[in-house]
């Protein structure tokens, strides 16, 4: 509209300007000009400007067309600008996340303790991925129950996590042995979030999960869960994934480490402490009651005729006699601070600590009495089994503990000597 309002304007102009012209014209020669030449003149200055106005006007038109077409182009570019900052910081983000996996390494390898492999992989993971946002579990694989076990939980609420073993997004990974990643729960079409096993639990949106694999052998897994609907990414579960490889080896490693541990300290057959460990406990043991004037009290137990197990029955029946003592003793024996050893062959060593010799007494009847009215099968046949059991106590017997297991070893050997099946101090 302006544009056509401006044309009639120059129009006008025009017309006016051809108008003056003739006047000045015919005042400036003072002589008679022809009506009709001085029209042709004024026309022929009319039609040269209008020609002019529209070649003006359609530069005009095609310099707007050039400045909008720039215009255009300088939005796509802050467009791909825009997007290549995003891009950048993306990248930036990605850069360290991955020359973080140095020092990962370098802390997994600083320790073989199960709990600090536990810990490192947990934070490092709740840290870079999450930005400690959310909630990071750790849950480990129980093969004799064959089932999960939470160990390591890091939450940004109060949240209370009811599923101590896996939920049903946990039980995906296991069956998959793969990686999981649910961008929003309530259109995730794999899992139905009104049965029982999701509704009652943690309500979060996105998750990402990933198992820890070493040698075929499914050791754990790590999850990452958020309340954000498209908190976690495709690339996120990589990283998680990447993390999840190097730390199963390094948990397989702290496993073995604990398991070497185990058998360095317990008994292979019956489970109970080695003598070398319980000796080592009983010395600290012995002088902190000393030191805080409390009792200490250790029986000797020695089961009577085991020699006849094994002639009668086979070393594999004397096995299970063993295993059936420390069984019947850890049960008798719940309800006190204790701690067992297997001695050596068919003996046994028991700490009863903040017990004083005549409870300790009584206990060690309760004790005899228990295996006493036990009937173990043996090749099919009902066996009873005795036991011969020394006690003596710190202070009242001694405060040496070298000397508290001589003397507890030397009322047993009474207990022996008066026909066995009997309890005995000194």
């Amino acid at each position: 509209m302006r544009q056509k309002s401006a044309r009639k304007t120059i129009y006008i102009y025009l017309a006016g300007l051809s108008i003056l012209i003739l006047l000045i014209s015919s005042i400036f020669f003072r002589q008679r000009i022809q009506l009709g030449a001085l029209f042709i003149f004024a026309a022929a200055n009319a039609l040269i400007l209008i020609i002019e106005l529209r070649s003006f006007s359609s530069k005009s038109y095609q310099a707007q067309a050039l400045i909008e077409n720039c215009q255009v182009q300088v939005n796509i570019l802050n467009v791909e600008n825009a997007k290549s900052k995003e891009l950048a910081a993306s990248l930036k983000s990605r850069i360290t996340r991955y020359d973080n996996l140095k020092k990962i390494i370098e802390d997994l390898n600083r320790s073989l303790v199960l709990d600090s492999v536990v810990d490192v992989l947990t934070q490092a993971v709740y840290s870079l991925i999450s930005a400690r946002k959310g909630s990071a579990l750790f849950f480990l694989v129980n093969k004799q129950a064959q089932k999960l076990e939470l160990i390591r939980s890091i939450k940004e609420d109060d949240e209370v996590i009811l599923a101590k073993d896996g939920d049903t997004f946990d039980q995906w990974v296991l069956r998959h042995s793969a990686p999981l990643l649910i961008e929003d729960l309530k259109k995730d079409f794999r899992f139905d979030t009104d049965l029982p096993g999701t509704q009652d639990l943690r309500p979060p949106s996105s998750i990402i999960s990933s198992p820890l694999i070493s040698r075929n052998s499914l050791l754990g897994l790590l999850r990452l869960e958020n309340s954000e609907s498209g908190f976690f990414t495709q690339d996120d579960l990589r990283f998680l994934a990447l993390v999840s490889d190097l730390g199963a080896v390094a948990l397989e490693n702290s496993l073995l480490f604990q398991k070497t541990q185990d058998l360095a300290i317990h008994d292979d057959l019956t489970r109970l402490y080695t003598r070398h460990y319980f000796l080592g406990r009983l010395n600290d043991e012995a002088k902190r009651c000393l030191r805080l004037d409390q009792h200490l009290s250790l029986m000797m137990i020695d089961i009577d005729f085991f020699k006849q197990y094994n002639d009668r029955f086979g070393h594999t029946a004397g096995d299970i006699v063993l295993k059936k003592i420390a069984s019947l003793m850890k049960e008798s024996l719940s309800e006190l601070n204790f701690l067992i050893s297997r001695f050596g062959g068919e003996e046994f060593l028991v700490m009863l600590s903040g017990l004083d010799k005549k409870k300790s007494l009584a206990a060690a009847e309760t004790l005899r009495r228990r295996i006493e009215k036990e009937k173990i099968s043996l090749r099919r046949q009902d066996t009873m089994v005795t036991v011969s059991i020394g006690v003596a106590s710190i202070p009242f017997d001694t405060k040496d503990e070298d000397d508290l297991v001589l003397k507890a070893d030397k009322a047993m050997y009474n207990a022996k000597q008066k026909g066995r099946n009997q309890v005995c101090c000194i």
